[in-house]
């Protein structure tokens, strides 16, 4: 679930850290429930954040109420995961129909210090053009992603780069974290998953 790309940053949240507190929260269902990824509900992270978006304005994820926010925290310059991550949502999304003007992917990226707003505008341009691109400072990227329990460990030596988390992080029409995906799921799970939350 950890993907490991070229480019830096600074520490995240191991992602066993997120199992271990949706266990202890009792966020996960206490039956199997119909999703084929982790369902969570009642939880207090992955709460709403601005940053700046692909079109260099502001942007809250508060106007996304209403719609089902699809998270995903990458970079442009990631050699592995990230590319196949984006190119599955973008079937899921097509294969979705109408359904799919419920669903608003967002692309926030790990590495503010190359993924300008023009960068990740035309990155993202080749996967589809509804997705939305988000960075920020440092700062502000960090406190996002250690919200949304989303590893981010920048390597030490020459040659290495940044390890995250490729995990999909769904959320409801109330901006609320409703369900985990593994960057392994497929797109007939995603599409799946996604139509689940869509009716609701």
């Amino acid at each position: 679930m950890v993907a490991r790309s070229v480019g830096r940053w600074w520490p995240g949240v191991a992602l066993l850290t997120l199992l271990a507190l949706l266990v202890a929260t009792g966020g996960c269902h206490k039956s199997p429930p119909p999703f084929r990824g982790t369902a969570v509900e009642k939880v207090i992270w992955g709460r709403d954040f601005t940053l700046t978006s692909q079109s260099g304005a502001p942007f809250d994820t508060r106007s996304l109420h209403g719609k089902i926010q699809v998270v995903f925290f990458g970079f442009t310059q990631c050699p592995d995961i990230c590319t196949p991550t984006l190119t599955k949502l973008a079937q899921a999304l097509q294969q979705l129909g109408p359904d799919a003007r419920q669903v608003q992917v967002l692309f926030v990226t790990v590495d503010p210090q190359h993924d300008t707003p023009a960068v990740l505008r035309k990155f993202l341009a080749g996967f589809d053009p509804t997705f939305i691109g988000l960075t920020g400072t440092a700062e502000q990227l960090r406190a996002v992603a250690g919200n949304h329990m989303a590893y981010v460990q920048e390597a030490t030596g020459p040659g290495h780069g940044i390890t995250h988390t490729g995990t999909v992080f769904v959320k409801d029409r109330h901006g609320r974290m409703r369900l985990i995906i593994k960057e392994s799921a497929s797109v007939e799970d995603l599409v799946h998953d996604l139509r689940l939350a869509v009716r609701e």
